[in-house]
């Protein structure tokens, strides 16, 4: 059974792998990326940092097979990003139009997504985050899937989130990914709302 403990710095590559191989809607992303780090960047890279006391992570023994990131407060967590996580992103990765490898569609990666992303974030909407401030990502290797381990992951979460007395908590899957919304439901999520894509689900801690 895979070991589940808090966030540790050195996990940090680790958890940039499982996010760049589960990346596609749960399959592996490698193929579609010039710039292999970008994913992390966006989904895994910030959360640790921000608040490393709601990541964490799952060992087996070939390594680190999966991890779950969360903040209690989306809305600070985004206003952290823009003071203190995208300004050095954006150095690194500048948005210009599209000349080479990684700038627009044309190279068949996509690089340019998450580029765009770091420069002009989505902001998530205030009425959701009245009732339901937190956020998580998780990811996990295939080898992991079907283990429970999944479910252990976000029982540590919410378990947690209530302990700080956070009301609600919230997450978005991908239209491409019909076995992780079954999950989420199975887990206690409801579908808030449908975009084309994908579901913005929710979960009530104060049960």
């Amino acid at each position: 059974m895979a070991v589940i403990r808090p966030f540790e710095p050195f996990d940090l590559p680790g958890m940039y792998r499982v996010c760049l191989e589960t990346g596609d809607s749960g399959r592996d992303a490698t193929r579609l990326y010039k710039d292999p780090d970008l994913l992390g960047h966006v989904y895994a890279g910030p959360y640790p940092i921000a608040d490393p006391g709601l990541t964490w992570v799952a060992y087996d023994d070939r390594g680190l097979l999966g991890y779950i990131v969360a903040t209690a407060d989306t809305a600070s967590f985004e206003q952290w990003l823009e003071e203190a996580w995208w300004p050095g992103l954006r150095a690194r990765y500048p948005r210009r139009p599209a000349a080479g490898p990684g700038d627009g569609p044309e190279d068949g990666t996509e690089d340019w997504r998450r580029i765009a992303h770091i420069h002009e974030p989505p902001r998530t909407p205030a009425g959701l985050l009245e009732a339901h401030p937190a956020h998580l990502h998780i990811d996990i290797l295939p080898r992991g899937q079907g283990s429970g381990l999944g479910r252990r992951l976000i029982t540590t979460l919410v378990d947690a989130l209530r302990a700080r007395g956070v009301p609600g908590l919230h997450l978005g899957v991908g239209s491409g990914n019909p076995g992780a919304f079954a999950f989420y439901l199975a887990m206690g999520f409801h579908e808030a709302h449908r975009a084309p894509w994908g579901s913005t689900m929710t979960m009530d801690l104060r049960a």
